[in-house]
C-alpha cells in the first residue's frame, strides 16, 4: 500500500514538472523580418517603402468615387517606417509629434548580435515640461487573424496563394501567423499567434540607452480585448531582454480551475501584438528618447489540444469567417479613408521651400 502510494506520488510531481516544461513558444512579431523590400520610393532611389510579407490592400470596400490613384494609397504593410507614434493628448503638440516616428534601423555587420539585421528604432520626442506622459507605438492597422496566404509582386499587388505547400503544419497557418519552424519548434508570427490559452512569459529583446522610462507591450484577444503589460524600466546600455513572469500563472495542474469550452467556433483564441507604451515620470527628464526593439516573445499555454478533425466546421458553417470578414471591412473604410485623406493633403502641399527671384519672375 505504501509503495502504491509513493507511486501514485511520483506521478503527480512527473504530471507537475510535465506541465512546467510542455508551455510553448512563440515569436509573436520580429522586427528584423519587416524590412521595406517592394514597392519602390519615389524620392530616395533605390530605397523600398513597404514590406512583402505582410501588404495588405483595404481598397476593396472603397467606393467608386475614389480614383485608382487614391486606391493606390490604401495599400501598405507593417514596413517599420509606417508605424504610428501616438503621444498623449496633452503631449500632442505639433512639434512634439513631428518629431515622434520610428525608422528602419540597420544594425552594423560587424555587431555582436543580430549583425545585418534590421530592427525598429523609436524616436519619441516628450515634452519638455515636469508632467507624465506616454507614447504608444502601434501598427498601421489592427492586425488580421485570418489573412489567406498570398503572393504580392513587386507593386505590392496582392494574389491569393491556390497552393498552400506540402508541409501540414504550415499550410493551415495564415498569412500573419507566420511560419512554424519544425527543427526548433518555435513559430515566429508577424503579430498572431491562435491557441493561446494562459501566456506564462513574454519578453522583449530591447536596447536601451540609459533612459529611465517605462515600457509595456499591448496585446489583444480575439474579442478585442486590451491587455497592457508592463515590462520594466529602460534605464541600461546594450542589448538586453525585459522579461515578465506572469504571476498569476498556476503551475500545478491540480490547484487550476478546470473547465470545458464549447469547441467550433470558439477554438480560435489568439493573441495579437498591438503596440508598446513608453511612459514617462514628471520627475524625470522630457525631450527625445529613443530605443531599438528586435523582437517579441511568448510562452504559453495551449488553449485546446490539436485533435484530428474528419469534418470541416469552419468550411461548412463559415462562422468564423464571416466574422473575420466584417471585422476586416471596418478596418477598410477606417485605414482607406485615412490613407486617402493623407494622400489628398500630400498632394495640396506646396513642394518649393524658397521663393522665385525677383529678375527670373519677370521672364
Amino acid at each position: 500500500m505504501r509503495r502504491q502510494v509513493i507511486v501514485f506520488a511520483l506521478a503527480l510531481i512527473l504530471v507537475g514538472a510535465f506541465s512546467a516544461i510542455s508551455a510553448d513558444e512563440a515569436v509573436l512579431i520580429d522586427f528584423s523580418t519587416l524590412k521595406a523590400d517592394i514597392v519602390a520610393d519615389p524620392v530616395n532611389q533605390g530605397k523600398f517603402t513597404e514590406n512583402r510579407a505582410t501588404m495588405m490592400d483595404f481598397s476593396g470596400t472603397a467606393g467608386a468615387s475614389y480614383t485608382e490613384d487614391q486606391k493606390k494609397q490604401m495599400r501598405t504593410s507593417l514596413a517599420i517606417r509606417n508605424w504610428d507614434v501616438v503621444l498623449a493628448s496633452s503631449s500632442r503638440s505639433n512639434l512634439n509629434q513631428a518629431l515622434s516616428l520610428t525608422a528602419e534601423a540597420p544594425v552594423d555587420k560587424s555587431a555582436k548580435k543580430y549583425a545585418d539585421q534590421s530592427v525598429m528604432g523609436i524616436r519619441v520626442h516628450f515634452p519638455v515640461a515636469d508632467y507624465n506622459s506616454w507614447a504608444k507605438i502601434a501598427p498601421p492597422f489592427e492586425i488580421p487573424a485570418f489573412e489567406p496566404k498570398a503572393t504580392i509582386d513587386d507593386q505590392g499587388v496582392i494574389t491569393e496563394a491556390k497552393d498552400k505547400g506540402s508541409d501540414p503544419a504550415n499550410s493551415r497557418l495564415t498569412r500573419f501567423e507566420g511560419s512554424y519552424d519544425a527543427n526548433t519548434k518555435i513559430t515566429t508570427a508577424l503579430g498572431v499567434v491562435k491557441n493561446v490559452g494562459v501566456i506564462k512569459s513574454l519578453a522583449v529583446t530591447v536596447k536601451g540607452l540609459n533612459f529611465p522610462h517605462g515600457l509595456s507591450v499591448v496585446l489583444k484577444d480575439s474579442d478585442g480585448n486590451e491587455q497592457n503589460i508592463f515590462l520594466g524600466y529602460l534605464n541600461f546600455d546594450g542589448w538586453k531582454e525585459i522579461r515578465w513572469d506572469n504571476p498569476a500563472y498556476v503551475q500545478d495542474v491540480r490547484n487550476r480551475e478546470l473547465r470545458v469550452f464549447p469547441l467550433y467556433p470558439k477554438t480560435t483564441p489568439l493573441v495579437k501584438f498591438d503596440g508598446f507604451v513608453i511612459t514617462r515620470d514628471a520627475a524625470h527628464d522630457g525631450g527625445d528618447f529613443v530605443a531599438y526593439v528586435k523582437d517579441v516573445k511568448i510562452l504559453y499555454d495551449k488553449a485546446v489540444l490539436e485533435p484530428v478533425q474528419d469534418i470541416d466546421d469552419e468550411t461548412l458553417w463559415g462562422i468564423v469567417g464571416k466574422k473575420e470578414t466584417e471585422r476586416k471591412s471596418i478596418e477598410s473604410k477606417r485605414f482607406g479613408a485615412q490613407q486617402v485623406l493623407r494622400y489628398l493633403e500630400k498632394t495640396k502641399q506646396e513642394s518649393k521651400s524658397d521663393f522665385t527671384p525677383a529678375a527670373d519672375a519677370k521672364k
